[in-house]
């Protein structure tokens, strides 16, 4: 699995590089990569992220700073995904329509979640483990389930009185 024309910041680590697939995207300073990771073309990880093994981040996907990126997250950037065009040939580059995501700094996605296209994880949220989520989660927000709901406000201030204690 290689690394291939990314523009990786000399302070990012990369814990496995035979074991990622990484390829025209970027990576910020001091994130971390676990192994069995894919980062496809034209995807932006900022600095300070850790991303956990079995990540999947499509073209179209902006991750910012300090963003957590657990194991086997999955996002998808393609609404109605199709193998054939309607005359039965393979869609080609181009033939889809591609939707951007963004995850804000600081979120934190839990393992095994999956975000949906089009869709904004604000500043401070956090998706828990196996969510699904199919539309915006607001910042310091909790999100949990399929498709996910917000279960938690103001995460953020939840965290600073309880000294990093769960909201």
């Amino acid at each position: 699995m290689p690394i291939v024309n990314a523009d990786i910041d000399s302070t990012a680590v990369i814990r496995f590089p035979d074991l990622v697939n990484i390829y025209g995207c970027r990576i910020g300073a001091e994130t971390s990569v676990g192994p069995f990771v894919e980062i496809q073309q034209d995807a932006e990880i900022g600095a300070r992220c850790k991303i956990q093994s079995h990540a999947f981040i499509c073209s179209g996907v902006a991750i910012e700073d300090g963003v957590f990126v657990g194991h086997g997250v999955m996002f998808v950037n393609d609404r109605y995904p199709r193998a054939v065009n309607d005359d039965g040939v393979p869609e080609r580059a181009g033939e889809w329509k591609l939707e951007k995501t963004r995850v804000c700094r600081g979120a934190t996605l839990g393992s095994n979640a999956t975000i949906m296209c089009g869709v904004t994880v604000g500043a401070g949220a956090l998706v828990g483990a196996g969510a699904v989520v199919t539309k915006d989660v607001p910042p310091d927000c909790v999100a949990v389930g399929v498709p996910a709901q917000i279960i938690a406000e103001n995460c953020a201030e939840r965290r600073r009185q309880s000294r990093g204690q769960d909201c």
